[in-house]
């Protein structure tokens, strides 16, 4: 039996993420990917990037504070290999490639910032439809704070994949205007229409909080009537409210409405009845990747 770990860095515009993963190789049996640890910090660098248009030299020194840390965690668990991938906020910001060398000088950390089109790419390298019946037709949609990416399968095949600048922070800051709405909603009808009984796949830890707060078994998808039902008892509490009664997290309170806001759109505008979700995202397929190249070595 071999045994390894391999970790991903997920700097969003959001949160900034470490997960560290086992990897579990046996003769004859399917390999097992165990979730050792996730580490997540609020670092809302999107909230500097989409109002100023660069990382502020205060959530630099934060982020170079957590890459230290997650360098030591790495270290402690003995992870063989390890990515770092940042997405909208770092690739949208003047001084993006200055923070990523600053980092790379400071602490050791490499940091990839990737477009849309990788993000993308890379989350579907995962297990994903492996999860779900292959012979149906899904709507990806990975709800981030800069960006949302979305993704049309069909039958297990990739058929449409683009990335909008539709974003919870984005929408926190009332950055969005109505026509960015109009061409996301444009994009969905033009890649779905021909296609029945669509249904959605929800990404993000939005819809994953939503999805443990319901629940369901696992596998069982959110209906749009609970999903409905859910954004309008959101809507219903003060952002106080959703931090004593719902118990979430004060950075969790106030993106779950917008992301849900996304979430509801894109069924409304493919005619979904439901919206499946798995827990996948771009650190599970950073870890997809980074295995499939080690063992093409």
């Amino acid at each position: 039996m071999n045994i390894e770990k391999y970790a991903a860095i997920d700097i969003g515009s959001n949160a900034i993420r470490l997960l560290i993963v086992t990897v579990i190789e046996k003769d004859g049996r399917t390999t097992q990917f165990n979730k050792t640890s996730l580490v997540r910090v609020p670092i809302r660098l999107g909230a500097d990037v989409f109002l100023e248009g660069e990382i502020s030299e205060e959530n630099y020194l934060r982020l170079a504070d957590a890459m230290i840390a997650y360098k030591l965690l790495m270290q402690t668990h003995k992870v063989i290999r390890y990515r770092a991938c940042a997405t909208a906020a770092m690739r949208e910001a003047n001084n993006g490639t200055e923070i990523v060398r600053r980092i790379k000088k400071e602490t050791g950390i490499e940091i990839q910032i990737i477009d849309g089109k990788d993000e993308a790419a890379i989350i579907a390298s995962t297990d994903l439809l492996d999860l779900i019946d292959t012979e149906r037709s899904f709507l990806y949609v990975d709800v981030g704070g800069g960006s949302t990416e979305f993704t049309v399968f069909i039958n297990g095949h990739t058929i449409a994949s683009k990335s909008f600048k539709l974003g919870t922070i984005r929408i926190l800051n009332d950055i969005v205007q109505n026509s960015d709405w109009e061409e996301v909603k444009k994009w969905i009808k033009k890649n779905t229409s021909e296609y029945e009984n669509i249904n959605l796949i929800g990404s993000g830890g939005n819809i994953n909080s939503i999805y443990k707060r319901s629940e369901k078994r696992i596998g069982e998808p959110l209906s749009y009537f609970y999903l409905t039902n859910y954004y309008k008892k959101l809507k219903s509490l003060s952002y106080d409210d959703r931090i004593f009664e719902l118990q979430m997290n004060p950075d969790r309170a106030d993106v779950i409405i917008p992301a849900t806001r996304i979430y509801l759109s894109a069924m409304k505008w493919c005619n979904a009845k439901n919206i499946y979700v798995p827990k996948i995202g771009l650190s599970d397929g950073i870890i997809s990747s980074l295995y499939n190249e080690n063992k093409s070595e």
